[in-house]
């Protein structure tokens, strides 16, 4: 996720990235201004159309259609804004589940330092196998401990088959009498949290916003600004040509905007920094489980 000051307006203003907007749009920017002047030619030089002519009617309609355009275009970028938080929100919730197991861990096991730092190192890897999963990486990951052994029997499904590890150690300690039954119960609803942060992350994942909806978004777009300059061409002349551009360039911005962050997991700059915070999951572990009673 790219790091900003909100404070730095003017730098703000200027800077170019990899997923600004103008970048982006800038060669069909290009061609909706030569269809502008094209259509200012025919209107103007060619046909001689005036401010009388019926197809200055077309921008009443125009009207009625752009408040209509508007609403879906906020219910559009709010729809893909709320699915973003939703899944910071689940990160979030992460950290805060495995600080907690983490303390839980490190007071129940005491001096037992060996099991306290196999359950350590699953904690580690967790937050991290489930930033692969999510985001369908090939590389491989960079943790501080190699974990090429427990990799490779994670064939299928890492973050559950974490768990799984997890649970199986608990259970182990639990009949070696190390873990009451009392500890154990909240130990397991707090591995129970780790997998619905897990599920809640792959509903948003895998539910996209419903293609018709998308599609139907960007036509109604283009023909939006298409139908600009046939409108008001006549009335406003050259000026219409940079005009038509700009409003394509705030329309076409927000579906973009909109499509980039509704799927929050793809490593992007808009994207939730999910390397970031199993990095921070990782160093809190480390510090807490490397305090003693």
């Amino acid at each position: 996720m790219r790091a900003y000051n909100t404070k730095h307006f003017l730098k703000i203003l200027f800077s170019m990235h990899k997923s600004d907007t103008m970048k982006i749009l800038f060669p069909t920017m290009i061609l909706v201004g030569l269809y502008s002047w094209g259509i200012q030619y025919l209107e103007v030089e060619y046909l001689h159309l005036t401010a009388k002519s019926g197809v200055s009617n077309v921008g009443m309609i125009h009207s009625l259609l752009g408040f209509v355009l508007s609403l879906l275009l906020v219910f559009r970028t709010n729809t893909a804004y709320d699915r973003w938080w939703e899944g910071r929100k689940l990160w979030g919730k992460l950290v805060n589940d495995t600080r907690n197991f983490a303390v839980k861990i490190n007071a129940i096991l005491g001096d037992n330092r060996q099991d306290a730092e196999q359950i350590s190192r699953y904690l580690k890897y967790f937050p991290h196998f489930l930033a692969k999963h999510l985001s369908q990486e090939s590389t491989r990951l960079a943790l501080d401990e190699d974990y090429t052994e427990i990799e490779k029997s994670l064939k299928h499904h890492g973050p559950s088959e974490i768990v799984i590890l997890l649970t199986y150690k608990l259970n182990q300690l639990k009949k070696e009498g190390k873990i009451s039954d009392i500890e154990m119960l909240y130990l397991d609803t707090q591995l129970s949290g780790f997998l619905d942060v897990c599920g809640g992350c792959e509903r948003i994942k895998n539910t996209p916003i419903p293609y018709s909806y998308s599609s139907f978004v960007k036509k109604f777009i283009i023909l939006y600004v298409l139908a600009l300059p046939v409108a008001y061409v006549i009335t406003i002349g050259l000026l219409m040509i940079p005009l038509t551009v700009f409003v394509y360039y705030v329309l076409m911005s927000l579906e973009l905007i909109a499509e980039e962050i509704e799927d929050p997991f793809n490593n992007d700059e808009n994207d939730i920094p999910m390397e970031a915070l199993a990095q921070n999951i990782e160093r809190s572990v480390h510090q807490i489980m490397g305090l003693k009673n």
